[in-house]
C-alpha cells in the first residue's frame, strides 16, 4: 500500500509540474502574441498619422499653379488606396492581406517621394513656412514608421520563434497559435540608386 501511494503521489506530483510547466508556456507565448498585437498597433498608428498629414500637404502644394498635377494626383490616388483599406489584428493572420497592406504602403511612399523630388524645382513652395513644417512632420513621421516597423519586426520574431522552437511548439500547437508575417524592404530596395550631378 505504501508503494503504491508513493507511485500515486510521483505521479500526481508529475502531472501537476508538467500542468504548470504547460501553463508557463502558455502564457509566454501569449505575452509574446501580445507584444506583437501592440508593436502592429504601434505600425497602424504612425501609418494613420502619415494618412492625416497628407491632405494638408496636397493643399499647401496645390497652391502653386504652375505645380505638376500629375504628382498630386498620385499622391491622392495612393492615399486613397491605402485609406479604402480595412485593417484590423487579422490581418496579421493572413499573409495575402499583410501582403497587400504593405504593398499599398509602399505605393503612398513612392508616391510622396516623387512629391518631395518634384517639389525641388519649386522654390516658390518650399520656402512656405507650411510647406516646411509639414515636411518636416512627414520626415518625423517616416521615421516613426521606420521604428516602429522595426519593432513589430522584433516582437514577431520572438514570437515565432517562441512558437516553433521545443517546447513552445507544443504548447502552440495545442493553442493554435499562428505564425506572424515580417515586413519585408520595398523592391528593389537592395539596388543602390544612381546619382548623377
Amino acid at each position: 500500500m505504501k508503494i503504491l501511494g508513493a507511485v500515486l503521489g510521483a505521479l500526481a506530483l508529475v502531472v501537476v509540474v508538467t500542468i504548470l510547466w504547460a501553463v508557463g508556456v502558455y502564457n509566454g507565448i501569449v505575452g509574446r502574441n501580445e507584444a506583437v498585437s501592440k508593436a502592429w498597433a504601434t505600425v497602424e498608428s504612425q501609418y494613420q498619422r502619415r494618412l492625416d498629414l497628407i491632405p494638408n500637404l496636397v493643399e499647401t502644394v496645390k497652391g502653386s499653379a504652375k505645380f505638376e498635377k500629375e504628382t498630386l494626383s498620385a499622391v491622392v490616388e495612393a492615399r486613397s488606396r491605402v485609406g479604402s483599406m480595412t485593417i484590423d489584428k487579422k490581418v496579421l493572420e493572413d499573409p495575402a492581406s499583410f501582403k497587400k497592406f504593405e504593398e499599398a504602403q509602399a505605393g503612398l511612399s513612392s508616391a510622396l517621394s516623387r512629391l518631395m523630388v518634384v517639389v525641388e524645382k519649386y522654390p516658390d513652395i518650399k520656402s512656405t513656412q507650411g510647406f516646411r513644417d509639414l515636411q518636416v512632420q512627414l520626415e518625423g513621421t517616416e521615421n516613426r514608421i521606420a521604428v516602429a516597423r522595426n519593432d513589430f519586426n522584433a516582437a514577431s520574431q520572438d514570437y515565432n520563434t517562441a512558437i516553433k522552437v521545443f517546447p513552445g511548439a507544443l504548447v502552440a500547437g495545442f493553442g493554435g497559435f499562428k505564425e506572424r508575417p515580417y515586413f519585408s524592404a520595398a523592391p528593389g530596395a537592395a539596388k543602390a540608386p544612381s546619382v548623377k550631378f
